[in-house]
């Protein structure tokens, strides 16, 4: 006798469901599992064998496990769907392995006795849950305005058979005449008792059921009652025909400008979208027939207006507005510009441009809080100026040009002097001139070179050579300024007189400084004349008054030696006064005779040098 371990006999029994009904037990079993089947009786005190048959309908009873309590020995009856299968235990549980769909009939337990027979009757229920519901034979799409086969729904290997749902988005579909149709197929496999169960679903769909999605699921009975199993979810496309068509404007910035490039695309709401269109330039009634885009490239000013799109056969347009901003400068004059110092220069910068533009100039990189004017030029006016304009609305619309203005001019020179310590006096030439004057120095006495010169930086058409001379005579400087306009010479008359001296003016001042000269010599030449008066009118006072004094004949006749005061040795009050007035006049004479000896001197001096003077050179 073969006996089932108890920890599988208790795992079966957790499977299985007793339930009674019309005084019967019944066993769920599911397909495939083992059926365990107890004899619910108990076993007699007295029993002699018991026995296990089934009931076929409308057949006798049919026999299939024997067990005898006195000789303990399990007899298993010859049947063919059974061998193997049937296991009875001690206290006389039928177990059967591998349930399939033909066990489900009534079993009855015989319990026998010597003096009675009992029997206990057990009904089995076998069950099979299908396999998962799939959605098969989809459609490749659907069409609106169309009742088409959207696919089926299949459940496979079921027992009790099942019931097939259909679903969109999530919602149970309900059969509708002319839209939503549903067919129901169950088919049982005769080897097996399965059934598969299949619903076929014919669907027209609108506009709002494309992405929708459909699933179905199955419905059966199991041990525990009724399931439910679904599917898949699957999302079919739905054409549907164009209703409007839209045109679109592609860039890569919000605002168009010349120079850009520019796309049109048209698009169509139907599915699937139109794959072409004919699309409308401005002022043309012929349309350009294209995929859904149209490319125009580098575009200009007339390129703006109104451009149009349509369908093949015209029955439905849109439109959009383009508006290419463009921007012109004029700049005149522009390039480089020579002029002279002095002169005037209307300089104009004019704007063009699809919207208000802003201007701006700027000179040498700095930006001018003003328009440059220029009505009489000067070295300082040169340099690069930029007039810029922009667009502040259109990104990257921006437009530049540049006036390089050369300011030239002959070489001027104006010279200074000033003394120093130790006899030293430092001479500066200042220049002014464009392109920048070469400076020569070169003195008269020798005509040399003079090449130890400093020289200030170049700025704004002026510049300065300085040179520190020590003369041991007065000498005339001269600074010689060139360039390819001119060469101009100036000089200057330096004395080696180590007096403070002021800056000399040269050429126009050269008049004053005569004048002035004139003018000491003449007061120099009036005091003289006045001494002299005075001493002729003290003389012919003494003379008059006595004898002339030996003193005042020695003065007025004085010996070719210098005069001493010791020559009067007379000590009378007469005598004092005529020894004092004597030294008074001898010094009021002698006194501004030294000075105008001097400057006589000097402007005798100053007129030779300037006859050697170099008046300027063209």
């Amino acid at each position: 006798m073969m006996e089932t371990p108890l920890p599988c006999l208790l795992l079966l029994l957790a499977a299985l469901c007793l339930r009674p009904g019309l005084g019967l037990y019944t066993v769920n079993a599911v397909y495939g599992d083992t059926i365990v089947m107890p004899c619910s009786q108990g076993v007699p005190t007295d029993l002699m064998f018991g026995k296990w048959k089934y009931e076929p309908e409308n057949n006798s009873p049919v026999f299939i496990a024997f067990r005898s309590e006195t000789k303990k020995k399990v007899q298993y009856d010859d049947v063919a769907e059974y061998k193997g299968r049937l296991s009875l235990s001690e206290n006389y549980t039928l177990s059967i392995k591998n349930a399939r769909i033909s066990d489900e009939r009534r079993f009855v337990c015989m319990l026998v006795t010597e003096d009675n027979v009992y029997e206990e009757p057990t009904v089995v229920k076998v069950y099979k849950q299908p396999s998962q519901p799939e959605i098969i034979h989809p459609a490749d799409f659907l069409e609106t305005e169309k009742l088409k086969m959207l696919g089926e729904c299949i459940a496979r290997d079921s027992y009790p058979d099942g019931n097939i749902t259909w679903y969109k988005n999530g919602n149970i579909l309900q059969p509708v005449e002319g839209a939503v149709v549903m067919s129901l197929q169950k088919v049982v496999n005769q080897s097996t008792g399965l059934f598969t169960t299949t619903s076929s679903l014919q669907f027209m769909p609108t506009k709002k059921d494309a992405n929708a999605q459909f699933a179905c699921s199955v419905t059966y009975y199991g041990p525990s009652g009724q399931e439910k199993i679904p599917s898949e979810p699957v999302v079919f496309d739905v054409h549907y025909p164009t209703e409007k068509v839209t045109i679109k404007v592609l860039s890569q910035r919000n605002t168009i400008k010349e120079g850009d490039n520019i796309t049109l695309k048209c698009s169509g709401n139907g599915n699937p979208p139109p794959q072409e269109f004919l699309f409308y330039t401005p002022g043309e009634s012929e349309g350009i027939r294209s995929s859904d885009t149209y490319i125009m490239t580098d575009v200009r000013r007339n390129a703006t207006g109104e451009y149009k799109c349509s369908l093949i056969d015209r029955s439905m347009e849109d439109s959009a507005t383009i508006t290419v901003h463009y921007l012109d400068l004029s700049l005149t004059p522009s390039g480089e510009v020579i002029k002279q110092i002095g002169e005037a220069l209307p300089v104009s910068c004019n704007i063009s441009s699809s919207r208000n533009a802003t201007v701006f100039w700027i000179k040498d990189n700095t930006r001018m809080q003003t328009s440059p004017s220029f009505s009489s030029l000067q070295y300082q006016d040169a340099g690069n100026y930029i007039c810029e304009t922009t667009l502040q609305e259109v990104e990257g619309l921006k437009k530049r040009k540049t006036l390089t203005l050369i300011v030239e001019g002959k070489p001027k020179i104006r010279m200074t002097k000033k003394t120093g310590a130790n006899k030293s006096k430092t001479i500066v030439c200042h220049v002014e001139g464009f392109p920048k004057p070469a400076v020569q120095w070169t003195t008269t006495g020798s005509g040399s070179i003079i090449n130890q010169t400093e020289e200030t930086n170049y700025v704004n058409g002026k510049f300065s050579s300085k040179i520190v001379i020590s003369p041991e005579e007065n000498v005339t400087l001269t600074c010689i300024a060139e360039n390819q306009l001119e060469r101009t010479v100036t000089s200057m008359n330096v004395s080696a007189i180590s007096i403070p001296e002021n800056d000399e003016p040269n050429d126009g001042n050269r008049e004053k400084v005569n004048d002035q000269a004139k003018l000491i010599v003449g007061i120099v030449v009036g005091l003289l004349l006045a001494a002299m008066v005075a001493g002729i009118i003290y003389w012919v006072y003494v003379k008059k008054s006595k004898p002339l004094p030996r003193t005042v004949s020695h003065f007025l006749n004085p010996p070719s030696n210098s005069y001493s005061p010791n020559l009067c040795p007379q000590s009378d009050v007469n005598g004092k006064s005529e020894k004092a007035a004597a030294q008074n006049f001898q010094t009021l004479v002698r006194t501004p005779s030294k000075h105008v000896n001097k400057d006589l001197g000097n402007i005798e001096e100053n007129k030779k040098l300037e006859e050697n003077n170099h008046k300027p050179e063209a």
